[in-house]
């Protein structure tokens, strides 16, 4: 499951556009940014409330491919502008992490199934 058709099946708004739409690999929630510099896969989508540009860092460090904000939480520009020049997706969605990360879970597990 690519990146862009991750955020259709999640209902989830693409915030930026500056990013390569490559196969996620994963996932991983945490609002405890150490812990995801410890635990998170590389490829795979970081699942948050931590709406700031440090989460970008974070990211960047443990090679996450999208940043996926929940609650509608506001994004401020800065985070945007250094996802961009990362590389980094970065998504908003309206629903909670509990609920974004199983449906993550369901859609990937799918996806890898075989036919």
């Amino acid at each position: 499951m690519t990146i862009r058709e991750a955020a259709s099946a999640l209902g989830a708004g693409i915030l930026h556009e500056d990013f390569k739409d490559s196969d996620l690999c994963g996932a991983y929630t945490s609002d405890l940014l150490s812990d995801v510099i410890a635990n998170a896969k590389d490829g795979g989508a970081l699942i948050t409330i931590q709406a700031h540009k440090n989460t970008v860092a974070v990211a960047t460090l443990a090679n996450i491919s999208v940043i996926i904000i929940c609650n509608s939480r506001p994004v401020p520009e800065d985070m945007l502008q250094a996802a961009k020049e990362e590389g980094i997706a970065v998504f908003l969605s309206k629903e909670n992490q509990f609920t974004v990360s199983g449906k993550l879970y369901a859609l990937l597990k799918t996806a890898k199934s075989p036919d």
